[in-house]
């Protein structure tokens, strides 16, 4: 008689009756990214605490009583290389969106070894040239009240009472988004441009900053 051929022997599930115990959970290694992260959270948090302080004084200017705008400027300036300090009297937060004022603009291309000169400059028109560290050729922007009134510019209080120091404004932010935007960090616009406000600032014959003056140089950092 034949013997009936049985199956094999069944395996660990089926004489035990227990599934095998699963794999460990592997835990996803901390990395270059959310180390970044966390120490970003870190200087928020910091931050934060400086703003409250910050927020009840008359350095916060138009921010008085803004501990969360103040923030957000402080968090917006140390990308930019700048103190609290300097940050407050660099930065405009414009609708929402924080733009560098010019004098800083150009303060920040000129640490960054790039070169901005104020080649011509009066109230009908501007002419200023600028170049990357290293290169040879100059780059040079115009601006008259010509192009201004073809924006519908010249109509705002600040062009009517101060028309030399808003073209070097504008200017400066042309001039500075051509040769050097990669320093601006996603703030590519001055605050002059955008608010056309221009921030009591004195057109020197040449517009050269101080480095120390705009960045973290100094003792105090203020712009």
């Amino acid at each position: 008689m034949n013997e009936l051929a049985l199956p094999d022997e069944p395996n660990d599930i089926a004489t035990t009756g227990t599934e095998p115990a699963a794999p460990p959970i592997q835990q996803p290694q901390a990395g270059p990214e959310s180390s970044a992260l966390l120490l970003w959270a870190q200087e928020a948090r910091q931050a934060a605490a400086v703003a409250q302080s910050i927020a009840r004084t008359s350095f916060a200017g138009a921010l008085k009583g803004k501990p969360e705008e103040v923030t957000a400027v402080i968090l917006a300036g140390n990308e930019l290389g700048l103190k609290p300090m300097a940050a407050l009297k660099s930065i405009d937060v414009i609708q929402g969106t924080p733009a560098l004022r010019a004098h800083a603009m150009r303060g920040l291309v000129q640490a960054a070894g790039h070169e901005i000169e104020l080649v011509d400059s009066g109230p009908e028109h501007c002419v200023m040239r600028g170049r990357r560290k290293g290169a040879e050729n100059w780059q040079t922007v115009q601006w008259s009240v010509e192009r201004a009134a073809q924006l519908g510019l010249t109509g705002k209080d600040q062009w009517k009472k101060q028309p030399q120091t808003m073209l070097v404004a504008r200017a400066t932010g042309e001039l500075c988004r051509l040769i050097a935007a990669d320093v601006l960090h996603g703030m590519p616009y001055a605050a002059e441009e955008i608010e056309g406000t221009a921030h009591a600032e004195i057109v020197p014959d040449r517009a050269r900053l101080s480095v120390a003056e705009i960045t973290a140089s100094g003792e105090d950092g203020a712009a």
